[in-house]
């Protein structure tokens, strides 16, 4: 995300007034592909593939969504085992996120993964930050009527974590969002760069003003940032923590960078969500956990 926002800052004053303006932003944000990471698909084996579809209220247009579902051991036991939606950042597809989404299961969730529209095996068109929220919603009707009567909590990474902000403010029956290297907006994240002084958020099409949205969230919040994340900065998770209005958690992992925060970091993770969500199987081992 980080080069490509680079190349946002260098190209936007040219490019403005340009009628492709808008879709530029949006490849340059979402980097849509279907490409992993290393090890994405060793991670996603045993995962069961979903498909979500439904008519698009922007576009008219069918989409579909390819998802991947994994259950917890004990989800067919207990009928009150809660549910996740796992909504995953720019550049790499669902298969790339499953090693992050695995972790969440061993926190105690069942997890649907997804990707957008333009990523992976989900309908091939490009994404907006307008069809993303979409996506998310159209998902979490899906695990509504999949799972009727379950705890469903929202967890988003990077940019899926303003698009899960989006969804949770849009919505009123999740038990809990899970943010996790999440910033205030895009403005906000590219004024932190070197260039940023540059005058150019007006010109900025896909801002996904999280902290706009999140004091809208009447469910429980809990934001995890990595104390050495160098892409989206510790501070705009601050930020967006203290935005929000009701019952919440900021927990700083040392040493976690914008991509293993989730590893580093699973034991603050299991006392934070017994501590805000009451989660059962978290054991009490963080370190770093602020509650309001």
């Amino acid at each position: 995300m980080k080069r490509l926002i680079a190349t946002l800052l260098a190209a936007l004053a040219l490019l403005a007034g340009c009628a492709t303006l808008d879709e530029k932003q949006r490849v340059w944000i979402f980097q849509p592909s279907d490409r992993s990471w290393a090890g994405g698909e060793l991670a996603a084996l045993g995962m069961e593939d979903v498909w979500i579809d439904f008519q698009s209220p922007k576009t008219g247009k069918p989409v579909k969504l390819h998802g991947l579902w994994a259950a917890h051991d004990h989800f067919e036991q207990q009928k009150n085992a809660p549910v996740l939606l796992y909504l995953h950042g720019a550049r790499f597809n669902v298969t790339g996120s499953a090693f992050r989404a695995r972790r969440m299961e061993d926190l105690g969730f069942s997890v649907l993964a997804i990707d957008y529209r333009g990523f992976g095996k989900s309908t091939n068109e490009l994404p907006s930050e307008a069809t993303a929220y979409e996506d998310a919603r159209a998902a979490w009707d899906w695990l509504a009527a999949k799972y009727p009567g379950r705890p469903r909590y929202i967890f988003g990474h990077s940019l899926g974590g303003a698009i899960a902000i989006e969804l949770a403010a849009q919505v009123d029956d999740e038990a809990g969002t899970v943010v996790e290297g999440t910033f205030t907006s895009i403005p906000d994240v590219v004024s932190t760069f070197k260039w940023g002084w540059l005058p150019i958020s007006l010109l900025i099409t896909q801002r996904f003003e999280a902290v706009k949205r999140v004091p809208d969230i009447g469910s429980p919040l809990l934001v995890v940032h990595g104390g050495e994340d160098r892409l989206i900065q510790p501070e705009l998770g601050r930020k967006l923590y203290e935005a929000a209005k009701g019952r919440k958690a900021f927990v700083l992992v040392e040493g976690g960078s914008h991509h293993n925060t989730n590893s580093v970091g699973q034991a603050q993770y299991r006392t934070a969500l017994a501590s805000l969500f009451g989660m059962r199987d978290a054991s009490a081992d963080a370190l770093k956990v602020v509650r309001q």
